[in-house]
């Protein structure tokens, strides 16, 4: 078992949003990226793959360049497009790639759901792709404006995706601990009756005018 996935649920518990925002970067996908099926989260390494729109070649291509513990991180331009379904789902599987996350669309989502794959994607889609275009696999993309290197850290849940570069994971999760640390000591507080005000010390940032009206 690799490192990663010996950490993976404790990514998962932290979530996209805590490593995010301990990570002082932006590190975040664009929320645009929504999971196929209730529930999927994914954590891996990045395995970049540019499409061309309407074209999901290269994500076959993709499927065999991958490898175990991978994630694709699919730029498809946005369309929507079936560029991914129930058989490349298996496929994946069986080369032990954790996920997808594909600007553009998937279809077969309650077979993905059983399947347990999840996948992240800009829309739904039964449109039909044509297979031309080889496209590219490994080389670093941007999608929609976040660069994704091969190897990054990919984590995604429900709240969204963080994609933290490799060289800057352990510092992220150490981070990410220490914040996660803190909230509990603040919740505690919430619980005690504190008001977030105090245990965010926010008074010194003004007053708001109220309505004195009897």
């Amino acid at each position: 078992m690799s490192r990663l996935e010996s950490e993976a649920q404790e990514l998962l518990r932290l979530g996209s949003a805590t490593l995010y925002e301990a990570s002082h970067s932006d590190c975040f996908l664009d929320p645009a990226f929504r999971p196929a099926w209730d529930g999927a989260q994914l954590v891996g390494r990045a395995y970049p793959v540019s499409a061309q729109v309407g074209d999901n070649l290269a994500l076959h291509h993709g499927i065999e360049a991958a490898g175990d513990g991978d994630v694709l991180i699919v730029d498809a331009g946005g369309a929507a497009f079936g560029y991914w379904g129930e058989v490349m789902t298996v496929a994946a599987q069986a080369r032990g790639i954790r996920g997808l996350v594909i600007d553009g669309g998937v279809r077969d989502t309650a077979q993905l759901a059983a399947l347990g794959f999840p996948a992240f994607s800009t829309s739904i889609s039964i449109r039909g792709t044509i297979k031309q275009w080889p496209g590219s696999v490994g080389s670093t993309i941007t999608l929609r404006g976040r660069v994704v290197r091969r190897g990054d850290v990919i984590v995604a849940d429900g709240d969204g995706i963080v994609a933290i570069p490799a060289e800057r994971y352990d510092e992220v999760l150490d981070a990410s601990r220490d914040r996660a640390a803190k909230e509990e000591g603040y919740m505690a507080r919430l619980r005690d009756g504190e008001t977030t005000l105090d245990v965010y010390d926010f008074r010194h940032l003004g007053a708001p005018r109220r309505d004195t009206t009897p």
